[in-house]
C-alpha cells in the first residue's frame, strides 16, 4: 500500500469546478420569464455564469448571486469575469480565449497573461475599494460585501501585482511538493500512476478526450493548457492561497498552490461540447484533445458577450458612479445581466430577508458545499424553481460506493429540505430537484 494522502488530490480549495459549464435554465421543468435570479453557492468559477449568459436571447434578463467558501477564489471570480469583459477593440476573441484559459487552469503563465493579469488586478483593486451604493460594473458588483472582505480582495489583487519579495515562490517546487505528498511511496513510479487515474478512472467515466500527454504534463507540472509556442514559467499568481497548519501545536499559514491536483481543469470546458464534429474519433481514438475542446466552447461563450454588448447613454455618465467607473468603462457591459458578490457568511441569512423571499430561479450548490442546503432555504426558492446539486462523479480518489453514498446523502438533505427530484435531466454529474408541491 501507498504512503501517500489520496485525499491530498483535491486540495483545500476549489479553483475550478469538477463537473462541466451547464445553462442552468435548461436544467428544471420550467424556463422562467421576466428577469431570471440565479444562486450559485460554492461553483469555484464562472463556467455556468457564462454558459447561462451564452444561452440567453438578446431580450432576455438575468442577474446571477455569488456566493463562494473563500475570498481568494471570490477574487479569481471576479478576475476570470473582468477577463470575459474585455472588449474586443482591445484584444481580440482567440487571444483573450488564451489568456482566459492560461489564467484559469495553468500553474504557470506567460509574460503577456501575467501583464493582462496585473492590469486587471490593478483595475480591480481600484474597484473593490470604491465605498458606492451603486456598482462600477453590473457583472462586477461587490457593494453587498462587508467592509472587511473588499481589504481582503484589495491585499489578495496587491499580491498579484506585486508579490511579496522576501519570500517569492517557486510553483514547479511546491507543485512537485504536492504530487509527493498524494503519492507517496507511488511517486517514483508517477507516470503509470497518471496513467491509471486517466484511463482507469477519468476515461471510464465518459472524458475520453482527455488526451495522455496534455494529462500527463498538467499531473506533473500543473500546466493544462499550452496553445501556441510560448515559455511558461511565471507563476500564476491567482491560484496561490493560504493554508493553515499545526506545528508543533500553533497554528501557522503557509502560501502555496492548495487546489486539484488530479481531476484537472478540463472538467470546466474540456469535456462536452455542442460541436459534436469535435467529439470525432478515428481508430478509436479522438482526433480533438480536451485542449481542443475547451478552447472552442471558451471562445464561443467569450464572443457571446460580444454580442450581447449595450453602450452607456451619456444620460448615464453624470451619474455617482461615473467616477469610479474609471477603472470598469474599458470594459464591455451586457445588456440585461448583473452578477452580484454576496458575502461568505451569507447564505443562511438570506431566508431572513425579505427581498430573497422566493427570489431564486435556480439555486446552485458545488459538492463541497452541499452541507449548506438547510430547510430553510425553500424560502427563497420561486415557486417554479430548479435546484441543482454537483456530484462528486469526478472526484478520482472516491470509490464507486463513496460516490454513490454522496448522491444517497444529496437526495436526503434535498428531500428534508423539501425538494423532490427532477429525474429527466440527471446526468450522474448534478442532481436536479423541484419543490415538493403541497
Amino acid at each position: 500500500m501507498s504512503a501517500g494522502r489520496p485525499s491530498e488530490g483535491l486540495g483545500s480549495i476549489t479553483w475550478w469546478g469538477l463537473s462541466p459549464a451547464r445553462n442552468l435554465l435548461r436544467m428544471g421543468p420550467v424556463r422562467p420569464e421576466g428577469e431570471v435570479n440565479v444562486l450559485l453557492v460554492g461553483s469555484g468559477d464562472p463556467r455556468h455564469i457564462l454558459k447561462t449568459i451564452a444561452s440567453l436571447q438578446i431580450e432576455e434578463r438575468l442577474h446571477v448571486w455569488v456566493i463562494e467558501s473563500s475570498m481568494e477564489v471570490m477574487a479569481r471570480q471576479l478576475l476570470l469575469l473582468y477577463l470575459a469583459l474585455m472588449p474586443p477593440e482591445i484584444i481580440g476573441n482567440n487571444e483573450k480565449t488564451e489568456i482566459f484559459l492560461d489564467v484559469f487552469g495553468n500553474s504557470e503563465i506567460r509574460s503577456q497573461t501575467e501583464e493582462t493579469l496585473r492590469h486587471a488586478a490593478s483595475q480591480l483593486s481600484l474597484m473593490v475599494t470604491e465605498a458606492l451604493e451603486t456598482p462600477a460594473h453590473s457583472c462586477l458588483n461587490t457593494t453587498l460585501l462587508k467592509f472587511k472582505e473588499r481589504d481582503e480582495l484589495y491585499r489578495i489583487f496587491k499580491l498579484w501585482i506585486q508579490p511579496e519579495p522576501s519570500s517569492p515562490i517557486v510553483m514547479s517546487k511546491i507543485w512537485d511538493y504536492r504530487v509527493r505528498q498524494h503519492l507517496g511511496t507511488r511517486y517514483n513510479s508517477k507516470i503509470g500512476c497518471f496513467d491509471w487515474d486517466l484511463t482507469m478512472k477519468l476515461h471510464e467515466k465518459g472524458s475520453g478526450v482527455i488526451n495522455k500527454q496534455q494529462y500527463v504534463r498538467w499531473r506533473e507540472r500543473g500546466l493544462a493548457f499550452e496553445m501556441r509556442e510560448g515559455v511558461y514559467q511565471i507563476t500564476n499568481q491567482s491560484l496561490l492561497s493560504s493554508r493553515v497548519f499545526n506545528r508543533k501545536g500553533d497554528k501557522v499559514a503557509f502560501r502555496g498552490y492548495w487546489g486539484d491536483i488530479v481531476s484537472s481543469p478540463y472538467l470546466a470546458f474540456g469535456i462536452e461540447t455542442d460541436d459534436k464534429s469535435l467529439l470525432k474519433t478515428q481508430n478509436g481514438q479522438h482526433i480533438n484533445t480536451a485542449q481542443d475542446i475547451s478552447f472552442s466552447n471558451v471562445q464561443v461563450l467569450l464572443q457571446s458577450f460580444s454580442s450581447r454588448r449595450s453602450y452607456p447613454t451619456s444620460s448615464q455618465s453624470n451619474t455617482e458612479t461615473d467616477e469610479s467607473s474609471q477603472q470598469t468603462d474599458h470594459l464591455m457591459h451586457l445588456k440585461g445581466i448583473s452578477v452580484t458578490f454576496l458575502p461568505l457568511d451569507s447564505l443562511q441569512k438570506l431566508p431572513e430577508k425579505q427581498t430573497y423571499s422566493k427570489l431564486f430561479n435556480a439555486i446552485y450548490f458545488s459538492a463541497s458545499c452541499v452541507h449548506q442546503l438547510v430547510p430553510k432555504m425553500k424560502q427563497i426558492a420561486a415557486p417554479d424553481a430548479v435546484l441543482i446539486v454537483e456530484l462528486v462523479k469526478y472526484i478520482l480518489d472516491l470509490s464507486k460506493e463513496q460516490e454513490a453514498g454522496f448522491s444517497k446523502k444529496v437526495m436526503s438533505i434535498a428531500l428534508e429540505a423539501e425538494f423532490e427530484p427532477y429525474n429527466e435531466t440527471s446526468d450522474n454529474t448534478h442532481a436536479v430537484f423541484i419543490p415538493q408541491k403541497k
